[in-house]
């Protein structure tokens, strides 16, 4: 079982709070586990390899991202990370707004890093590597971002910003603030019909969905539909659907005490044995014993605090 479901990444979600809008997620994958679905949020991210490799995909641009690098994603971009075949991985995503690093006041750094950043005219570079002097200082920053939030003592939400902002510094001096790529009308129409059928799945996944009913979305035919959708996410339409809805049944699992067969007709599964079959496929057990073991994880990090 994943135990680090329960962070999982949700474009809904609120990251952090308003005092500190900035959370981070560690999430521990075996070899042959889906990585990340497709999915955005407004907030910008820093995707952090701890462990093992990750073949990322940020819109329709995919690299290998190593152990000790390190990917930046900004807010509305489309990504996903996919497994290595016989890889297991480690990850450690920082999800911030970065609004919050703005002034009371317009002043040089808002105007020249925070409006540009966010009105996507200028951007950090994508793959941050340890091979250039300003890649190992903005990777070390972010490892100390990491054991910052984590340990949260006194003081730490002054450090979080001070070393965001330090990022900036080391970027901006390395002459990597960069202008934006203008990405090509088709690319952006892919961006866009794949986003326009994730939505729908996410506010129709409790009911019955057909390809006929994705494809005409976008518009498609069925055959068209499905190779376009898999070259988008390397998954079929029925394996994301799936993948989805037992996201949204490991949440109920974890935070209720509904009985197991009404969480599978919530979740969109017409029966139980197929949704036990699906559930134990993805997450390595069966509803029940991902229940107790969440349970126990949670007894556990209740006698730690």
């Amino acid at each position: 079982m994943d135990i680090y479901t329960k962070h999982s990444l949700r474009e809904d979600r609120l990251h952090g709070d308003a005092m500190l809008p900035l959370a981070t997620y560690w999430i521990d994958k075996e070899a042959g586990e889906p990585v990340l679905d497709a999915h955005w949020h407004k907030e910008a991210e820093f995707f952090c390899v701890i462990e093992g490799e990750v073949q990322f995909q940020v819109d329709t641009e995919y690299f290998a991202v190593q152990a000790g690098e390190a990917v930046f994603i900004n807010g509305g971009d489309l990504h996903a990370g996919h497994a290595v075949e016989g890889a297991s991985c480690k990850f450690c995503a920082i999800v911030f707004d970065i609004g919050w690093l703005s002034s009371a006041s317009y002043d040089a750094i808002q105007s020249s890093f925070i409006a540009p950043l966010q009105e996507r005219r200028r951007t950090f570079p994508r793959h941050i590597r340890p091979d250039s002097e300003w890649g190992r200082t903005v990777l070390g920053h972010l490892a100390d971002m990491r054991h910052d939030y984590e340990a949260q003592t006194p003081g730490y939400e002054a450090a979080m910003k001070g070393r965001m902002l330090l990022i900036f510094h080391a970027i901006a001096a390395a002459g990597q603030w960069r202008n934006r790529t203008i990405t090509s009308a088709s690319e952006l129409a892919k961006i866009d019909r794949l986003k326009t059928v994730i939505v729908h799945i996410q506010q129709n996944f409790d009911r019955r969905l057909r390809i006929q009913e994705l494809a005409d979305l976008v518009p498609m035919s069925e055959g068209q539909f499905i190779r376009f959708f898999k070259s988008m996410t390397r998954k079929t339409p029925i394996e994301y659907i799936n993948t989805y809805r037992i996201r949204r049944a490991a949440e109920l699992l974890r935070n209720t005490d509904r009985k197991i067969s009404d969480i599978a007709l919530e979740a969109g599964f017409d029966h139980v044995s197929y949704f036990i079959k699906v559930f134990r496929k993805q997450q390595k057990t069966t509803p029940s014993e991902y229940r107790k073991e969440s349970s126990q994880d949670s007894e556990i990090h209740n006698e730690l605090e």
